[in-house]
């Protein structure tokens, strides 16, 4: 087991971390997350532990992140003789996931989280840019997070973050968990949503990713109003019109009407 102590004092204790306590529901995840021998499983916010024991049960090895020192300190002294288990006292959003992989040789990496409501989307965008080594994740989170990061193309939660996952991966809701598994109970409902990482789409560098998403979030920028007035102000509406023609799109198409691949195809054509 090692310990490694080096972010700044925890946010939880102020913004608050809901602890999932039921051991059924604990065991009904772990039991639906088909891990590996072979797997190194990161846990993101393993709080407890309660998580981090069930997942070494199953896989060849878990870092667990923990970014409050105190539940860090406490999770190593309950932790120390349980092998295979490394707790990082740290912040997932400074830390690098494809680092952790590659330092310990894994060949196989999985992601397992129980993210804090009020910084889900930033833990799972920087996720996400580590697709390439993570063959799969599973995160609990709000429901209604969830049911954003699983909507279809033209539905009321199709969104941003809708595209944004579906870049690398296929997201699905696994169980919905009630309040009363947590301590303490959140005011909200919460679901696992797993990731099924793909290929990464298309063959992109990291500057061609970035500009792909703020082409994404340009597109989204007032989602009431269709492509043509959102990115009016980089193209001319004539081009606009005639590229959604191409790509046979009506002229009053909005971005929650499009997959991916459309939004790729459409900011090629637009480049060219």
């Amino acid at each position: 087991m090692g310990y490694n102590l080096s972010v700044s004092p925890s946010r939880r204790p102020k913004l608050g971390q809901h602890f999932l306590s039921s051991e059924g529901y604990r065991r009904r995840i772990v039991n639906s997350l088909a891990l590996r021998p072979e797997d190194l499983v990161i846990e993101v916010g393993p709080g407890r532990g309660a998580m981090t024991e069930l997942l070494a049960e199953r896989a060849g090895r878990v870092v667990a992140v923990e970014l409050d020192a105190g539940l860090a300190s406490d999770l190593l002294r309950k932790l120390e003789h349980q092998p295979g288990v490394e707790v990082i006292q740290g912040d997932i959003l400074a830390t690098d996931v494809k680092e952790i992989c590659r330092k310990r040789g894994a060949k196989s990496c999985f992601v397992f989280g129980n993210l804090p409501y009020y910084i889900t989307s930033p833990i799972i965008h920087h996720l996400m840019n580590s697709a390439g080594v993570i063959r799969g994740m599973a995160l609990l989170v709000q429901r209604e997070v969830a049911e954003r990061l699983t909507a279809q193309p033209g539905t009321r939660d199709y969104g941003y973050l809708s595209v944004r996952v579906r870049v690398h991966s296929e997201p699905r809701i696994a169980m919905g968990v009630p309040p009363g598994a947590f301590s303490p109970p959140p005011k909200v409902h919460s679901a696992l949503v797993e990731f099924a990482m793909k290929p990464k789409f298309p063959a992109w560098t990291a500057q061609d990713l970035a500009a792909f998403l703020e082409f994404i979030q340009r597109c989204f920028a007032q989602k009431r109003k269709n492509l043509l007035n959102n990115l009016g102000q980089v193209f001319s509406k004539d081009r606009l019109r005639q590229t959604l023609d191409r790509l046979h799109l009506p002229p009053t198409a909005r971005a929650e009407e499009l997959t991916v691949e459309q939004f790729a195809e459409l900011r090629e054509k637009l480049k060219g």
